[in-house]
């Protein structure tokens, strides 16, 4: 289950999510930055400061990470709670912050993007977390992320497939 309560997850890092939609239904994925293989792509998301709200985390890591700024997007709905999933041992003992952590718990926001392609910049915070970038269905992303990921975007499916209908 990907759902779980807050006090549940204390060894998991709090994280901020985004899924842009744009006026087609599609979302944005980026690739991750030096990864190699067809599933390296993943939405905007990152680490919620000590006293950041997550709605504020949300919006700095989408700015930080695409260059989109928040007058170029309208949030269009989140995800109730925390959806979370645990880091395969090779990734919790690897030389890096995740050694503090067992995992991650994430709450996630919808937004319609309503700039243009030029908006996006990947260059914006350096370094850049995403080499590339692309605009997919919904349904097909689970099958561009990482495999231990996977259930929290098909749970995104299902929570914000009404989204990818619009258009």
């Amino acid at each position: 289950m990907t759902k779980r309560k807050k006090d549940k997850l204390v060894r998991h890092r709090p994280n901020a999510a985004v899924v842009l939609f744009n006026k087609d239904g599609k979302v944005w994925m980026g690739h991750r930055a030096g990864g190699i293989g067809d599933q390296c792509w993943q939405f905007p998301q990152g680490g919620i400061d000590p006293g950041e709200k997550p709605l504020a985390a949300a919006l700095r890591e989408l700015e930080e990470e695409t260059g989109i700024k928040p007058k170029h997007i309208k949030k269009i709905g989140k995800v109730k709670g925390w959806l979370s999933y645990d880091f395969p041992e090779d990734v919790r003992h690897a030389p890096s912050k995740r050694l503090n952590w067992d995992g991650q718990k994430q709450k996630w926001f919808a937004f319609q993007f309503t700039g243009k392609d030029k908006h996006v910049d990947l260059n914006a915070h350096k370094p850049p977390e995403f080499d590339d970038w692309k605009w997919v269905s919904l349904k097909k992303a689970p099958d561009k992320i990482i495999s231990w990921k996977r259930h929290v975007y098909d749970e995104l499916v299902v929570q914000f497939g009404r989204f990818a209908k619009r258009g």
